[in-house]
């Protein structure tokens, strides 16, 4: 999965994301929610699949960054 950020109504909800999109059930990790990160400016974040990152609009998505799983290097000591 993707992270994306978008520019939303403010106080945009998951269901408002996913309707304004065009995004299912099944190409939004729902665990991981909508994310507000300026809410004065309406940008949020959420997970997609590589597919919905692709068909989102450029004039609505700012961005599409990787999410890549954060883990220890090597043993703990």
């Amino acid at each position: 999965m993707l992270l994306v950020t978008v520019r939303l109504p403010p106080e945009a909800t998951l269901t408002d994301a996913m309707e304004i999109l065009g995004l299912s059930q099944e190409e939004v990790d729902i665990g991981y929610g909508l994310v507000s990160i300026d809410p004065a400016h309406g940008l949020y974040v959420l997970r997609v699949s590589e597919a919905a990152a692709r068909r989102i609009d450029p004039a609505t998505g700012t961005g599409v960054y990787s999410d890549p799983p954060i883990e220890p290097f090597g043993p703990p000591r």
